[in-house]
């Protein structure tokens, strides 16, 4: 019974912490597009931009471009 007053607290630590992790990883952006990846590894982008002209873009600009072929693909595929 007594290491129930050892158990309780280290449990609470460890909820506690997987709570920061859990609330970092959602402010932190990492749920924010979870079909894009899967899908743009499927596609085949032939219209791919050399490496200059990619670097002077921001990675919005960049996320928006295949969002947008892939929706173009998408009309075109039904």
């Amino acid at each position: 019974m007594e290491i129930l007053y050892l158990l309780i607290p280290i449990s609470l630590i460890f909820v506690a912490i997987i709570a920061w992790v859990f609330i970092w990883s959602v402010k932190s952006g990492q749920y924010d597009d979870m079909e894009g990846p899967a899908h743009e590894i499927l596609m085949d982008n032939d219209s791919i931009q050399p490496a200059e002209e990619a670097d002077k873009q921001s990675p919005d600009q960049i996320k928006s471009q295949i969002n947008s072929q892939a929706r173009s693909e998408e009309n075109q595929d039904h």
